[in-house]
């Protein structure tokens, strides 16, 4: 009779622990576990981004291991298979390169995880990886196609600044290739031209995404131009910052600020940062387009932890977003494979009628 009770309390055990491996759920008074690999924390967006996941995690009480990538792709790798060893399999991820997206989720999925890509585009590839991989961004054409728009509105009301309806344009560029970087100016330009505007760009380089580097290239193009641009655009706030301390310091600003700006041309940005918005508070800086860092690390985090606790998060809704069902044309959503992994956070116009909205 003993032999027979040790033989089903055995058997008792043996079922419990493959239950237990089977279920996605943790196990009862565990942690669940997301890992997050950020590019860099040193620009502003990507800062607020990882700010929001943070507060999200301690609302939630989960165990978020957070690591700066410091803008380096063999950093980022390395911090990602750390993290699968110390047991994490659920991931969300701003890559530094699109091109390392596929082979991190290649490892992830080995790993039996999962993960939402945000901020910067994973490839088609790697979404095709498995169903539980994930793009939780916004469309970057469209933050261009913003830009654009809001510049016709301005040039609408004084096209005295704007002879001809050509655009003499000081553009300040990301990290080159970057997929922000080429979507954005795409988005701008060819929404310019639909609305009937010739873009000239006077001078064109990247400044990385910093204030510092743009501020001094404008330094350079404003002894260089002198009176040949009528609009400046950055493609990202930090970078129009810098741009608008560089018109400031060398004296291209008035007094009549009725058009918006006391710099004597229009200088727009991306991203709507705190300090963007004070600056346009201020009237220097003209215009922005929201790119919402709390929307893109909301969605992601709903994904990943969906991951984390149900085992898939494919085809739910987050941050009350659903998953994408028409392509468009900007990878990886241009692939219907994939389609159903995409979700696309909306970027908005932000100027004088509403930026007071967001501070």
């Amino acid at each position: 009779m003993k032999k027979m009770l040790a033989i089903l309390l055995v058997l008792a055990i043996a079922c419990t622990s493959v239950f237990a491996q089977g279920s996605s759920e943790p196990a009862k008074g565990g942690t669940v576990k997301i890992g997050a690999l950020i590019r860099n924390l040193n620009e502003q967006f990507v800062k607020d981004y990882a700010d929001n996941l943070k507060k999200l995690a301690a609302e939630k009480g989960i165990e978020l291991n957070l690591q700066d990538g410091q803008g380096d792709v063999a950093r980022q790798l390395d911090q990602l298979n750390t993290l699968i060893t110390q047991g994490y399999k659920y991931f969300v991820i701003i890559p530094q390169d699109t091109s390392v997206t596929e082979q991190m989720a290649q490892q992830i999925k080995a790993a039996g995880g999962g993960a939402a890509f945000s901020n910067i585009q994973p490839s088609v590839a790697a979404l095709k990886v498995g169903k539980d991989f994930y793009l939780a961004s916004s469309p970057e054409l469209v933050a261009g196609q913003y830009q654009a728009q809001i510049v016709d509105e301005y040039f609408s009301k004084y096209p005295d600044k704007a002879p001809g309806k050509v655009l003499n344009t000081l553009y300040l560029e990301g990290q080159l290739g970057h997929p922000a970087q080429i979507s954005r100016e795409a988005g701008f330009v060819d929404e310019l031209t639909k609305l009937g505007y010739k873009v000239n760009f006077v001078a064109k380089d990247t400044a990385d995404w910093s204030p510092d580097k743009a501020q001094e290239k404008m330094d350079t193009w404003l002894a260089a131009h002198s009176g040949k641009f009528n609009l400046v655009v950055a493609q990202n706030d930090g970078m129009a910052l810098g741009a608008v301390e560089s018109l400031i310091t060398n004296g291209l600003t008035k007094k009549d600020a009725s058009d918006g700006t006391i710099l004597t041309v229009p200088v727009l940005g991306i991203d709507a940062t705190a300090d963007a918005l004070n600056s346009m508070d201020q009237n220097k800086l003209y215009a922005t387009v929201l790119q919402d860092s709390v929307g893109q690390s909301s969605t992601a985090f709903e994904l990943a932890y969906a991951m984390a606790t149900k085992g898939t998060a494919y085809g739910m809704t987050a941050w009350g977003i659903k998953p994408a069902s028409t392509v468009i044309s900007e990878a990886p959503a241009n692939d219907a494979a994939v389609i159903g992994q995409c979700y696309l956070v909306p970027f908005k116009p932000v100027t004088k009628a509403n930026y007071k909205e967001l501070m």
